[in-house]
């Protein structure tokens, strides 16, 4: 599953935001209807996963984790922290609680971001802000991509 594209929303006073269509649209068709919401562990935004992504993540880092080891308890924990599954309502909306709003920086203006299986919801001045510098970020690329083809 790959969703494509960037979209604007707003956040209604309730926290509640229409997922985009092309979104729902996606997941229809794969047959997911259970979501999983957390914040991001690198970036001040929110990231949405399909449940059977979500599934496949955890079993991957709960394979690489001992179960024996306190360090490696915390960092699943604070994987998990926050995490909640949802639904998307009959009008195509998530419930964003305010904790999570507030943790990523989130108001009323919102973009989602598709990046591969997953969905990012960022706030608007965020996301701005973090994809202004577009000249580093094509100097990061040409970095990842020069190392891999040596």
């Amino acid at each position: 599953m790959r969703f494509f594209g960037d979209f604007p929303a707003k956040v209604d006073p309730k926290g509640r935001v229409i997922l985009p269509a092309a979104f729902r649209k996606l997941l229809e068709a794969e047959k997911e209807r259970t979501l999983v919401i957390r914040h991001d562990s690198y970036q001040p935004c929110l990231v949405i996963y399909p449940e059977s992504v979500w599934n496949r993540m955890l079993d991957e880092l709960e394979a690489k984790l001992n179960k024996w080891n306190r360090r490696h308890q915390d960092i699943l924990r604070r994987f998990v922290e926050g995490a909640e599954k949802f639904e998307l309502d009959g009008n195509g909306r998530l419930l964003i609680n305010k904790r999570k709003m507030d943790r990523a920086g989130i108001k009323q203006d919102i973009m989602f971001l598709a990046v591969n299986d997953k969905i990012e919801v960022w706030g608007t001045e965020r996301y701005v802000e973090h994809f202004a510098n577009e000249e580093g970020a094509a100097e990061e690329l040409e970095s990842v991509m020069c190392d891999m083809d040596e």
